[in-house]
């Protein structure tokens, strides 16, 4: 059951149909807002990470794990926080979060030892998987239920643009005044997301009424929320296992200086946002077919950049092409479990597939890290890469009803 504003009803009324109104539209402009900095916390340590081991003085692999502690706060603070947040309003939930992410990233940039920084970035994690969760639901209240895909795809532009805009910025400044700075950086942009959804995001009321923890939890345990839930695993895991080492990849494979890694994570994201928003307009069409299609793209993608990142050129454009296949699939495999919940608590759903994202961001930074330990070389990781997102879309294939209607 969805809830949105109704003309004839109280302000904080539900109702099962939403109209796009200039306020919705700031709603919406909140949330991205609230992702942006969730994403840039979330991928601007790769481009930092020579300087965080040379810091911290630990090994490239080392550093990577950073990414998988970060991803593990997800996967395990999010489901949590979203169960013992069930009977909060929605706003107050994106509220608390935007101000656990800030301290954490506060704790981040003083954090004096590799092992408080890991713990600081787990604690940052906690607020991510519960803010997307329950951001995407929001976003689908805010817009008609012909555009909840598209609405789901404008939420996570923020984290795109974080690729765009925050991921080469940030990585100048921890590359100009330490990587300490960059996340002090991100503190004043969490306050300035935490003041947006204060302001804009309309205060919605959930219509169904929390039931025990014990039935939700069933509920996520059956067949259609399984299979996304190992669909958008599987899809990521091979994203991360390339993406936690794309500087190393950047400068030893393709040749490219240090400097250059910031301009080429911009390339990155550009290719994030496109993909994004045409993987939300795939959604909204056939979604069956769009989250075939994006996984397929994936792997293909993985193999063939294999070759392209040995020249400098080739790596530019094939660097742009990995993140709109990344992001392409982001809409669709959101989109597709929260449909599976059928009558359990949608922002619970939403919840465990953006945990199953960070997951699959773990186990691939995982694998990558024993690709790289076991001597294989940076080429390898490519191929391993490919063979997750693949296994998906065999899954998808196999499992996922045709259908006729968007």
């Amino acid at each position: 059951m969805t809830d949105c504003t109704h003309p004839f009803l109280p302000s904080n009324a539900t109702t099962d149909h939403a109209r796009s109104t200039p306020s919705n539209r700031r709603g919406l402009i909140a949330l991205a807002a609230g992702s942006f900095g969730i994403g840039l916390t979330e991928f601007v340590i790769m481009g930092l990470l020579p300087q965080v081991a040379r810091s911290l003085d630990v090994g490239i692999a080392s550093a990577g794990l950073l990414v998988a502690g970060y991803a593990l706060g997800v996967v395990f603070g999010g489901p949590v926080l979203t169960l013992l947040t069930a009977r909060a309003s929605r706003k107050m939930v994106l509220l608390m979060l935007m101000g656990v992410f800030t301290i954490g990233n506060l704790a981040c940039a003083l954090a004096p030892t590799y092992t408080t920084l890991m713990l600081a970035r787990i604690v940052t994690g906690f607020a991510h998987g519960t803010f997307f969760g329950v951001g995407a639901i929001v976003a689908q209240q805010l817009v008609p239920p012909e555009r909840k895909g598209s609405a789901i795809a404008l939420m996570f532009t923020g984290l795109t643009l974080a690729n765009v805009l925050g991921v080469p910025f940030g990585t100048w400044i921890g590359q100009a005044w330490g990587w300490r700075a960059t996340f002090l950086v991100i503190c004043v942009l969490g306050m300035l997301a935490l003041a947006a959804i204060a302001l804009w995001v309309p205060r919605l009321r959930v219509e169904r009424a929390p039931r025990k923890a014990r039935t939700e939890l069933a509920a996520m345990l059956g067949k259609g929320p399984l299979l996304g839930f190992a669909m958008t695993v599987l899809g990521f895991a091979g994203v991360f296992l390339l993406f936690t080492y794309i500087a190393p990849v950047l400068t030893r494979l393709s040749g490219f200086a240090d400097s250059a890694v910031a301009p080429l994570l911009l390339l990155f994201g550009v290719g994030l946002v496109g993909g994004n928003l045409a993987g939300g307009w795939l959604a909204d069409r056939n979604l069956r077919k769009a989250v075939l299609g994006t996984l397929l793209a994936l792997a293909a993608t993985l193999i063939v950049s294999r070759w392209a990142f040995d020249s400098m050129p080739g790596a530019a454009l094939a660097i742009a092409m990995f993140g709109a296949v990344a992001f392409g699939t982001v809409a669709p495999l959101q989109a597709w479990t929260i449909r599976q919940a059928r009558g359990a608590d949608e922002a619970l759903a939403s919840t465990f597939n953006i945990s199953a994202f960070n997951l699959g961001n773990a186990i691939g930074a995982w694998i990558g890290g024993l690709v790289l330990s076991a001597g294989w070389g940076l080429p390898a990781l490519f191929f391993v890469a490919a063979v997750p997102p693949g296994l998906a879309a065999a899954i998808a294939f196999l499992t996922i009803e045709p259908e006729t209607t968007p």
